[in-house]
């Protein structure tokens, strides 16, 4: 039960089974108080009906339930950081870091330490720290000493198995691709409940089921989930990498060697790491996976010809697949007969490659041949219909896209309807992503160059009319007897969850990525936290920030610990054995907008070899009232100031920006983006722009549910009692979310 309990606290509830319920009481028990009690300190209150509930559990289930909380919060990790009362400045500058420096060379008096290393009078003040200054290797650990400081608590709900399996089955069904935390609680819930039999909407959702299909040993359902050869090879790579999408091994052997090259010249092993990578990317299986795979293959209900031609944009790696899985040999086996045709097909190329046709008649500049071809596979007709509008001119591209727009997912005709602004900008530079890559800014297609401002508005004004038209088009066909809809103001600063994944897991409440967190004081505080679980060892992740101003930028790092409006509390680059250790900045609001300050990027790196250490948390605090900082040990976190945190899992991230301040409103938008960099001057502020104005141009939550509200005749009301209801609850199953996307 302890995977439903994750999972709900990450829907805000608490999921409590009726098998642990007693008798009804009406009076709070002893227990039951200290649990709310010690709930509340972590910054959590619970509605009514989660209270009755947890007054009838038995005092076992709320003791798991509690310890469950402080490991989701990281209560019981290590939170001290270099500096004691780091809010303080130490006076520590360069030229302390060169003395110490060679004092250790040659070997001059001062006080040692327990790593070796000597530090001379009148550098550092010791006293003020838990560890050597010098090094960044800490001796000192504290626990935490302030709770309760949050000035705002998030109400817990009440969940069942009930809601459990309505949320399980709105993942299945889930009309855009699933992020890392939803895939995790998939998983979690797979492995306490059954599946239900619902139609999984996207591929890598079917990658997880299968997973768990095969995991039980029942490889035969999971043959009737495949309908082509790429979902054979997508569930392949997963098992073999972890990634959810078919991201090229080159891609993953360069991210690998990139991450392992460092500043220092003489500290790099990229080789060594290329090597690695490459090694571990070899392909080797078992005779029982091999007849899996192989059975698999030859029992799709796919044309040959047509397996082939899906088979072909991957051509070099289903090679080595092949050559791997031994299906030559296999096909050789009576029963086979379908595998052996395909292999011979797939290696004597005797199939046509629908991509090949296109372009053929594309370069040929025939239109008419060109979207024939494009209107049997809509959705790729959707996602290069902008191009083609330039190519062939927006008249015949709209006109023959309206014939099949009906046919397209709902994500991509939102999609198009929201980037249209900015794809169709002569001077606008785009912020894109590649699979396994960092996001870059990509200058506007050339082509834009041929046509006047004017033509180029009338292009935008034909596709987001026709997307519209087509949008409520769809609500309105849906039958619908609500007379009245709420909708959460909150929910217009909420993008709807299309194009933009989060690759890393969020624990407590998840979130949107572009949602808007409002800061209730005048201070943010960033903190992270890595190494929980590891020996000791050198392994140096950096906290860091970057502030933007109208004409200059600066930061705040290890190489500059204090800096207008931020504060940072120490480098420490040697991880202590098991416990972890963690870094802070702190952030004064007041400070930076006197200064004029713009933008304030939260980042972390690794600055050691390699890419972040997996389960790094990352987050920021935030509260009305002081938080306030150890002055004996440093430790300034507390659980009840959360207001959002993640955990890093993708092994390929070297970079990672994790949120922007917006200075003049107090906001704090949520948004993941890897970047390339093991310091914080790595980041390219243009990238991070293009990004907000990329979020910014998303349809948000209300703007859809307005839409729907207008094509199916429901009246907007700011009453609570209406028929239909969208709150800040119901928005949190960003899952659920997406059945909005009518297709």
């Amino acid at each position: 039960m302890n995977a439903l309990v994750k999972v709900s606290i990450r829907q805000q509830a608490v999921f409590v089974p009726l098998s642990v319920i007693g008798n009804e009481r009406t009076a709070l028990s002893p227990a039951t108080t200290s649990l709310v009690a010690n709930l509340a300190s972590l910054g959590y209150g619970v509605s009514e009906s989660l209270l009755r509930a947890l007054n009838n559990i038995n005092p076992s289930y709320q003791t798991d339930l509690l310890k469950t909380f402080c490991t989701v919060m990281g209560v019981n990790k290590n939170w001290t950081p270099l500096v004691k009362g780091w809010d303080v400045p130490t006076g520590e500058s360069v030229v302390d870091h060169i003395v110490t420096l060679f004092a250790n060379i040659f070997k001059t008096k001062g006080v040692s330490l327990a790593c070796g290393h000597v530090i001379p009078a009148n550098t550092f003040p010791l006293e003020r720290y838990n560890g050597c200054p010098f090094c960044g290797t800490p001796f000192e650990f504290g626990n935490l000493e302030y709770k309760s400081q949050g000035s705002k608590l998030k109400t817990l709900e009440l969940w069942t198995v009930d809601d459990a399996r309505s949320f399980l089955t709105s993942l299945l069904q889930s009309k855009t691709p699933l992020d890392a935390t939803q895939i995790d609680s998939l998983r979690l819930l797979l492995s306490e409940l059954q599946i239900p039999e619902v139609k999984i909407e996207m591929k890598e959702t079917l990658m997880t089921v299968i997973d768990v299909l095969v995991e039980q040993n029942n490889e035969a359902s999971a043959q009737s989930l495949f309908t082509s050869p790429v979902d054979i090879m997508r569930y392949l790579w997963y098992k073999h990498t972890g990634f959810l999408q078919i991201i090229e091994p080159k891609t993953i052997i360069e991210r690998t060697a990139k991450n392992g090259r460092h500043i220092g010249l003489n500290q790099g092993n990229s080789a060594i790491a290329k090597l690695k990578s490459t090694a571990d990317l070899k392909l080797k299986y078992g005779r029982k996976e091999s007849l899996m795979i192989a059975s698999w293959l030859n029992h799709l209900e796919m044309d040959v010809a047509k397996i082939c031609e899906a088979m072909h944009p991957k051509r070099s790696m289903w090679v080595r697949f092949i050559r791997a899985l031994r299906l030559a040999e296999f096909s050789k086996r009576a029963g086979f007969e379908k595998l052996r045709e395909v292999l011979d097909v797939f290696y004597n190329q005797t199939y046509e490659v629908w991509n090949g046709q296109v372009s053929y008649y594309r370069l040929r500049l025939d239109a008419e041949n060109t979207f024939d071809l494009l209107k049997q596979r809509p959705g790729l007709f959707a996602r290069s219909l902008f191009a083609n509008m330039l190519w062939f001119g927006a008249d015949v591209a709209v006109s023959a896209f309206e014939e099949i727009i009906e046919k397209v997912p709902a994500r991509l005709v939102f999609t198009l309807n929201m980037y249209a602004e900015n794809y169709f900008d002569k001077g606008n530079s785009r912020i894109v992503k590649p699979l396994g890559g960092v996001a870059k800014s990509i200058p506007a297609n050339n082509l834009l160059q041929l046509y006047t401002e004017d033509q180029l508005e009338e292009m935008k004004k034909a596709v987001e009319g026709l997307c519209i038209v087509a949008m409520k088009k769809r609500f309105a066909k849906v039958e619908n007897s609500a007379k009245t809809m709420f909708i959460d103001s909150m929910l217009f600063k909420i993008p709807v969850a299309i194009g933009d994944r989060s690759d890393s897991i969020q624990d407590m409440p998840s979130a949107l990525m572009g949602t808007r967190f409002k800061v209730e004081g005048d201070k943010v505080r960033l903190f992270m936290q890595w190494g929980e679980g590891l020996p000791a060892q050198h392994l140096d992740m950096d906290l860091s920030c970057h502030i933007a101003y109208e004409a200059k930028n600066d930061f705040c790092s290890y190489s500059h610990l204090l800096t207008t409006g931020c504060k940072h509390s120490g480098d420490i680059r040697s991880i202590p054995a098991k416990v972890g250790t963690a870094e802070y900045i702190d952030i004064d609001i007041n400070q930076l907008q006197k200064a004029n300050a713009q933008y304030v990027t939260f980042t972390c790196n690794a600055y050691s070899n390699g890419s972040i250490t997996p389960n790094l948390v990352v987050g920021w605090m935030n509260s009305k009232f002081p938080m306030k900082v150890s002055e004996l040990t440093g430790v300034a976190y507390d659980p009840s100031c959360v207001q959002h945190q993640v955990r890093v899992v993708n092994n390929l991230t070297k970079g990672l920006i994790f949120g922007v301040l917006d200075v003049s409103n107090s906001e704090i938008i949520w948004l993941e983006m890897p970047f390339s960099g093991q310091v914080v001057q790595g980041l390219e502020l243009k990238n991070v722009k293009n990004m907000l104005k990329k979020l910014d141009s998303k349809l948000s939550v209300g703007q859809l549910l307005t839409i729907k509200a207008e094509s199916q005749n429901i009246e907007l009301v700011n009453e609570t009692s209406a028929d239909e209801v969208y709150s800040l609850e119901w928005v949190t199953n960003t899952a659920a979310v997406t059945q909005l996307l009518i297709d």
